[in-house]
């Protein structure tokens, strides 16, 4: 990869895998180097998207119907990709997300039903974009479950589906990055932060 080609970097990973505490600290580890970064999130990114975001993490786990979320979440993609991540790839920024399209894959497309290929054909039609690097953060599902569910928040919707849920999507992701090892790497996330932080900054600065 050159620098180019691996500026939209997403991070991946059961809920309570510690995403969004290592996507902080590689912003911060990459600005220190010089680079511009942006760091966003899914759903949400964009105002559009934030609304959309409660909708969906929000509320019972029998809210929706995982062809429903796939309609909502992609909605909330293509606001996202247009109002943020296009903008900041095109003024030459790193983009560091905190879930993508891969999440829509496991969650909906894999989980819930054999619905991959609908999130497949929607993501070709409406998205387009897959991106350069992508980091899945791989631990036990039970810890992972255990830390997210005591962040005691309202966006415990898919936490409240239980650990046959978190397991069936730790498989999915592993399969994910069987498949396409020229865009993922795995990561042991079960580690203190600053070992995981360590390899993430590792693997990344390979990439750019």
């Amino acid at each position: 990869m050159n620098v180019k080609s691996a500026r939209f970097i997403t991070l991946e990973g059961v809920d309570g895998s510690g995403k969004s505490t290592q996507a902080k600290l590689l912003k911060e580890a990459l600005e220190a180097q010089g680079h511009t970064v942006l760091l966003t999130r899914e759903p949400g990114g964009s105002p559009g998207a934030e609304e959309i975001r409660s909708l969906v993490l929000e509320g019972e786990p029998d809210r929706w119907s995982a062809e429903t979320e796939i309609l909502l979440f992609t909605a909330a993609r293509r606001d996202h990709l247009e109002r943020t991540i296009l903008p900041a790839l095109e003024a030459g920024t790193v983009v560091i997300c905190d879930r993508f399209v891969d999440s829509t894959r496991v969650y909906q497309g894999l989980t819930r039903g054999d619905l991959r290929e609908v999130v497949d054909k929607l993501h070709v039609l409406m998205i387009g974009r897959e991106a350069d690097l992508t980091l899945v953060f791989d631990m036990d599902p039970v810890l992972g479950l255990a830390r997210a569910k005591a962040r005691q928040t309202a966006e415990e919707r898919f936490e409240d589906m239980g650990l046959e849920m978190q397991q069936a999507m730790r498989r999915g992701f592993l399969d994910l990055a069987k498949g396409a090892p020229e865009r993922f790497a795995v990561v042991d996330a079960g580690r203190a932060v600053e070992a995981v932080a360590d390899d993430v900054l590792a693997v990344v600065r390979a990439a750019l």
